[in-house]
């Protein structure tokens, strides 16, 4: 079988399509003409038929691929077997990067232009192309002739550089998929330049490890993190050590370190020389925040302000009340943070599910567009962030309408918080009888009890038992939800006679575990809303210092702090790191975190001037809300204080912050916070 790149482009979108597609999808999808896919059906149909398949055409509905499941399966491997006779730009681009990478010698023209099957003009300007991007990862790439071409640089900026391909090439389903996943000759060199063979002994090795900070971490810095310490032992069995930096010369040994060292030392079977375990503490402190007496995440209000403004907008052109899902809040905060840094960071997007997005939810998609556009701006948002901006707010609409549920299910849905709502809803949708008990990340999900859950729902292949799980696409066609009934009745109903048979299940452990950590937030919300308090200051200031050493006086009365004068100090560092005043609100938030404060600490100071800033004109601000916590702070306490300073954007919050008394503003809290804890539980 031999095929074109557009060839197999078509084919392979085919198979992944669980329902018809159009040419006009396929043509979007893989940037050529409508008239060009349908020249290149007459010769697929050929192809297909040879393979024991047909290519059914419905009028008005588009085209399918069909057969039954063994022959579907043996023409995935002959394809993904087959050597195409093209390759696409950016996969020779991708594949000479992974070459060069590889290699510690130079790699003559001659040689990249036989494995890819062009010419050496085409391998040249495929090099010009990837000058910029080498030049970014602070490498050189060296050219010369009778040289050939080569990657010239620290070993450091190498592993940075592979761990900006894997986040840029590679989805949940490359890295996490099942051993025998068919994959591209592509992928399959980057994987292995990432050092996905290593995954599983460097995940040992992470699992071993006791540390709250570590398993306290987010799926996303897990991720990368799994891919960072891979990519380094990778390296380590090839002889591609890393060189010692001065300022590294002294390691900072911790006791997280040495167990991790030592644990990826027994697992991976590899040496650390100083260096890389130099390095691997560096990986370890990337996680940490910026400043370390920093309370609230820096950038967290101005994320918060997008969201409101973007909720608003389309709340504003749809007449849904979006702004009272707080869900959809969370969810949008969530996402759009991550998805704007790795666009601002030249990182792109891909969403496989785009085509079909545009197709079923075409008006709000345009809506969610157009709603962007006058919101977000000095970034451009590609339609691949769109469609996933889509999945927010479908799963609101969604939201609206409750079902019964009596299966237990967990969902894994590495795509973002978004696409698992909107897949939890539709499952509900579709079968009212599932319960969504949680969400559960890739690498959580093989850790958790059968006894907890009858069901896993996941869009990715997960390392279980096929009889543990099912895999669906985030929006649920038909066909998928008639195969997760099949599973329930086949599989899952049957597991569950057998748990009938030794007794009930216990739900005494869910259920305590649930209530104590409900039992936490109340007590937090209750310890902040009983001490916050409004404070009229009379007194005029010359500077800033002085104003702060005032409000600290009454935080010190109150027996939260002992010294005044630290606290001033790191509140005017926070201050030069970024300002603290809240655009266009007349409100200022001062907050920290020091081993000097001995409790959450929540006080409005109204000003009878202008807080004096670092600036000729006044600053307009007369409110300023003084949010202190201990340096130690539980997660509940965190949680709350992130939660009130949400808050800061809503416009009632901020006049009764204005104008309102000390019992409104309490009142406004415990409503909003009411809201936040039912959330919770």
């Amino acid at each position: 079988m031999r095929l074109t790149h557009r060839h197999r482009q078509i084919l392979e979108l085919l198979l992944r399509r669980e329902g018809e597609v159009t040419a006009g999808e396929i043509a979007a999808e893989i940037n050529v003409s409508t008239r060009t896919v349908h020249r290149e059906l007459a010769d697929l149909e050929t192809i297909v038929q040879n393979a024991g398949l047909t290519l059914q055409k419905k009028s008005g509905k588009g085209m399918l691929l069909q057969g039954d499941s063994a022959h579907l399966d043996a023409f995935k491997r002959s394809l993904l077997a087959v050597s195409a006779s093209e390759y696409s730009a950016q996969d020779r681009k991708l594949y000479i990067l992974c070459t060069l990478l590889q290699e510690a010698e130079p790699v003559k023209l001659f040689t990249l232009s036989h494995e890819l099957s062009v010419t050496i003009p085409t391998i040249t300007n495929d090099l010009d192309e990837l000058e910029g991007w080498v030049q970014k990862s602070d490498l050189i790439l060296v050219r010369r002739r009778g040289y050939g071409v080569g990657l010239s640089g620290s070993e450091a900026n190498m592993r940075r550089m592979i761990s900006r391909m894997a986040r840029h090439y590679l989805d949940e389903s490359d890295l996490f998929g099942k051993p025998d996943q068919p994959l591209t000759p592509v992928m399959m060199k980057l994987l292995a330049l990432i050092g996905k063979e290593h995954f599983a002994k460097v995940e040992e090795a992470l699992w071993q490890v006791e540390d709250e900070g570590l398993n306290a971490l987010s799926e996303e810095a897990y991720t990368q993190l799994l891919i960072h310490i891979s990519i380094a032992v990778s390296r380590i069995k090839q002889g591609r050590g890393i060189e010692l930096q001065a300022e590294k010369q002294s390691v900072r040994q911790s006791e997280l370190l040495a167990q991790l060292i030592g644990h990826l030392s027994s697992k991976a079977e590899v040496e650390f020389s100083t260096a890389e375990t130099a390095y691997i503490a560096g990986l370890l402190e990337r996680g940490e925040a910026p400043h370390p007496n920093q309370l609230l995440p820096q950038e967290e209000l101005s994320y918060m302000e997008i969201v409101w403004k973007l909720v608003r907008q389309m709340e504003a052109h749809s007449g849904v009340p979006y702004s009272s899902d707080r869900s959809l809040r969370d969810g949008l905060l969530s996402h759009l943070e991550s998805a704007l840094k790795r666009l601002q960071a030249g990182v792109g997007i891909r969403n496989p599910l785009l085509a079909q997005i545009k197709k079923d939810y075409e008006a709000l998609f345009e809506g969610i567009r157009r709603a962007v556009d006058e919101t977000i701006t000095g970034i451009a948002l590609p339609d691949e962030e769109i469609g996933y901006l889509v999945m927010h707010f479908g799963a609101s609409l969604e939201r609206q309408k409750q079902f019964r549920r009596n299966v237990r299910a967990i969902l894994v849905c590495t795509s973002g918080l978004g696409t698992s709502k909107m897949l939890a809803v539709r499952l509900t949708k579709e079968l009212p009888q599932i319960d969504i008990i949680g969400h559960a990340s890739w690498f959580e999900a093989a850790r958790i009890p059968e006894k907890e859950y009858d069901l896993i729902v996941s869009t990715v292949d997960l390392p279980l038992d096929n009889d543990q799980y099912i895999k669906l696409s985030p929006l649920l066609t038909k066909e998928e939800a008639e195969r997760l009934r099949l599973f329930i009745q086949n599989v899952t109903l049957k597991k569950d006679d057998i748990r009938q048979e030794l007794g009930p299940i216990p739900e005494v452990d869910a259920t305590t575990d649930r209530l104590y950590r409900i039992k936490q937030y109340v007590n937090e919300i209750v310890r902040i809303i009983d001490q916050f308090t409004v404070h009229h200051v009379e007194q005029s200031f010359d500077s800033l210092q002085a104003t702060l050493r005032e409000i600290c006086g009454y935080a010190k009365l109150t027996h939260v702090i002992e010294d005044v004068e630290p606290i001033v100090e790191l509140l005017l560092a926070r201050e030069r790191q970024s300002s603290q005043v809240i655009p266009d609100t007349g409100l200022a938030l001062f907050h920290i975190r020091s081993e000097l404060v001995k409790a959450p600490f929540l006080t409005l100071f109204r000003l009878q001037q202008d807080l004096v800033l670092d600036q000729l004109a006044p600053s307009g601000v007369r409110q300023v809300l003084l949010m202190l916590g201990p340096q130690q702070l539980s997660k509940e306490s965190l949680e709350v204080l992130s939660e009130i300073s949400s808050y800061l954007l809503i416009p009632q919050m901020i006049e009764l912050l204005k104008e309102g008394s000390q019992s409104e503003i309490k009142q406004f809290l415990s409503q909003e916070l009411e809201g936040f804890l039912e959330n919770k539980s």
